[in-house]
């Protein structure tokens, strides 16, 4: 989860982490949060940082109906933090949610 609402307005992202962890846990059995810090480079090449927060689950069988549910998660929550992108990470490849 971003800190930041609409690229750049710093929120509470406790929340989101909330409903993100009460979500996987439902589906899956379980959650983590994990703090951190994100890092990318802007439209006009200058490095942008913030604090994140991982929320990852383990699935043993994840079939694609679970993998919609999931993206379609993503998606809500890139609308509603007025995110560009939520990235997803499945079985070790990364996707970017946009």
């Amino acid at each position: 989860m971003p800190s930041t609402y609409n690229v750049d307005q710093p929120i509470d992202n406790t929340p989101y982490v909330n409903q993100s962890l009460e979500t996987f846990s439902k589906m899956f059995g379980g959650a983590t949060a994990v703090d951190g810090t994100g890092a990318w480079v802007s439209e006009d090449d200058q490095l942008v940082k913030e604090k994140v927060t991982i929320v990852y689950s383990f699935a043993e069988d994840l079939d694609k109906k679970s993998i919609n549910a999931v993206v379609a998660y993503a998606k809500s929550l890139k609308e509603d933090m007025k995110q560009s992108a939520i990235s997803l990470e499945v079985d070790g490849k990364m996707y970017f949610i946009e």
